[in-house]
């Protein structure tokens, strides 16, 4: 399936969202994003309850592109070569072979990664940030299109460990699922009713597609205006008073490349300010470090350091000038 031809790319984005669409109900925004994360060679932090459709939502998308998906339980005793492959000895060959672990995959889903030691987490930082996994000094490219979920619950914090500040960068978005609104929990029922749609979906594009769409990206056009916007987003974190540790140059990067993959999904050829504003939250929030003293509320309660941090960047939002140009002439 070509995607050069503006149309063609249009009608193989609809498909794949429309397809992931047909199982998951009311995930639109989330589902949108997750595409801007797979384009980009991103990855993304879900952080929700259990049962929010967190599994289902990427095993749909992998189905819809015909790509290898692999889940991993993150417990305490997982060990980093249970996700990168150990070397055995294979009797028959007389010699040491490599058995792949679950990470030589296309998307995979590290289920409740804060339940792993940080010894387990850091096996995850080479393969998401070189696309590439290291054993006994013998390193192996992964195959591309490569996308990491990972999954954590916000509520649980017993046996668990918190990710620390070096890997919560490495994820492109972090994003919540939400419970499904009144009609959305009516829509599940009905549409479960009978079977897990999910048996049944059929891929509609190819990973050839998402490679071809990766390099087309490259081409989205960003206006130095939107440039010095940006980066004016990401140095207002560094000055305010409420944030400890501001947005990193990798974070800039990452926020300007998933403008530019959002500008491409909704089918134009260059950025605008809104794209900036819905990705602030999702690229940056987490990747801020926040005072403690800030996340007191009024009534004597503690709210989260991601909806703090969120908080305060829509404050950010508000106060930094945005460019009032026709980006759309």
């Amino acid at each position: 399936m070509s995607t050069s031809d503006p149309s063609a790319k249009s009608s193989v984005v609809s498909s794949i969202i429309n397809n992931v669409n047909s199982v998951i109900v009311g995930k639109d925004k989330q589902i949108e994003l997750l595409m801007v994360a797979l384009l980009v060679g991103g990855h993304v932090l879900l952080e929700d309850v259990p049962g929010t459709g967190k599994t289902k939502t990427a095993r749909a998308l992998a189905q819809s592109l015909n790509l290898d998906f692999k889940r991993v339980q993150f417990t305490i005793d997982l060990l980093p070569s249970d996700l990168t492959g150990i070397h055995y000895f294979d009797r028959k060959a007389d010699q040491f072979v490599f058995r792949e672990g679950p990470l030589f995959t296309n998307i995979l889903l590290a289920d409740e990664i804060n339940r792993a030691t940080a010894r387990t987490q850091s096996a995850l930082l080479e393969c998401m940030e070189e696309k590439q996994v290291t054993v006994d000094g013998e390193t192996r490219k992964l195959s591309p299109p490569f996308l990491v979920i990972a999954t954590q619950n916000p509520i649980e914090s017993q046996g668990t460990f918190p990710l620390p500040e070096a890997q919560l960068d490495r994820f492109l978005l972090m994003l919540s699922m939400d419970y499904p609104t009144h009609d959305e929990s009516i829509a599940i029922l009905k549409r479960f009713a009978k079977e897990d749609p999910l048996s049944s979906l059929q891929p509609v594009a190819t990973p050839m597609d998402i490679l071809s769409m990766q390099q087309q990206i490259q081409d989205i056009f960003v206006s130095d205006l939107l440039y010095d916007y940006a980066t004016n987003l990401v140095e207002a974190t560094r000055s305010s008073s409420e944030i400890r540790i501001g947005a990193s140059p990798r974070a800039l990067l990452a926020f300007v490349a998933a403008a530019r993959a959002l500008a491409f999904l909704r089918g134009r050829t260059h950025c605008v300010p809104d794209d900036f504003k819905e990705l602030a939250v999702p690229v940056l929030a987490h990747r801020l470090s926040m005072h403690a003293s800030g996340m007191s509320s009024k009534d004597g309660g503690f709210i989260s350091q991601h909806d703090y941090a969120a908080s305060v960047l829509s404050g950010i939002l508000n106060n930094v000038p945005c460019p009032t140009e026709d980006f759309d002439r």
